[in-house]
């Protein structure tokens, strides 16, 4: 038998592509930050049914799907910063969220699908309120460690457009500057992602010298300037971070 050949452009897809991100900022102005180093995703989109037998089907059972929730699961690496001791910042938005009650057990994400190669499924994409379960995966004496996480939406999933635009860094992303208050000459260190490519600091656009610690963590000297709430924003190659508001003294 004859194999029917495809079109020169069709490949076959890989089970490693796709994306997970959790939003750092608020549901209006998200910064969304990519979940690094994760295995295993696997979204699945639970029915809810009503049941709409009648005579008419002679005893076999009829149900109309009335709407459909989500649910994911995945395992990442738990990678953490040597300086501060914290996780990367989305291990620790889904750890702060895993323990938390009420409003704060919710987690704002999205996922999409990110093909090594060729243009992303443009509708294969979703963002979602989830909430989440996490277990440490590997507990013996010389492993890795590795979360295993569930998440569990809260009502439908709302389909977006695909965000990926290809391999290769992302924007910086900060969430924490340590400590407050701070002066000229000063060192504090920046808490967030995609640092390890930064090619600038600045504080209310006053370049600042830094050292990248790891992807997740700066050392950065305050410039000479007065006291005060200043815009803070990290650039690397990919562009720069959402301006982040700190005190600074004098």
């Amino acid at each position: 038998m004859n194999r029917v050949p495809l079109p020169a452009d069709i490949t076959l897809g890989k089970s490693y592509e796709y994306g997970l991100d959790v939003n750092l900022g608020s549901f209006a102005v998200p910064q969304w930050q990519s979940c690094r180093r994760i295995s295993g995703w696997a979204p699945t989109f639970p029915k809810v049914t009503n049941d709409v037998q009648s005579y008419d089907d002679q005893g076999a059972p009829n149900e109309d799907v009335t709407g459909r929730g989500f649910a994911g699961a995945f395992t990442i690496q738990a990678n953490r910063s040597l300086t501060s001791g914290l996780y990367l910042p989305e291990i620790e938005a889904l750890l702060n969220a895993s323990r938390a009650k009420a409003e704060a057990a919710v987690l704002d994400v999205r996922f999409y699908h990110k093909p090594a190669i060729g243009t992303p499924h443009p509708t294969d994409a979703g963002r979602a309120l989830v909430t989440v379960e996490i277990t440490r995966q590997n507990t013996g004496n010389a492993e890795n460690e590795v979360f295993a996480v569930t998440l569990t939406g809260k009502g439908e999933y709302t389909p977006i457009a695909n965000p990926w635009t290809g391999w290769g860094s992302t924007a910086p992303t900060i969430i924490g500057i340590t400590p407050a208050d701070a002066g000229s000459g000063d060192l504090v260190t920046i808490t967030g992602s995609g640092f390890l490519t930064a090619t600038a600091v600045t504080f209310d656009t006053l370049p600042a010298e830094f050292v990248p610690a790891n992807d997740g963590s700066i050392i950065a000297q305050l410039p000479t300037d007065t006291a005060g709430t200043v815009p803070v924003v990290i650039t690397n190659p990919a562009g720069s971070s959402v301006a982040f508001s700190y005190e600074r003294g004098a």
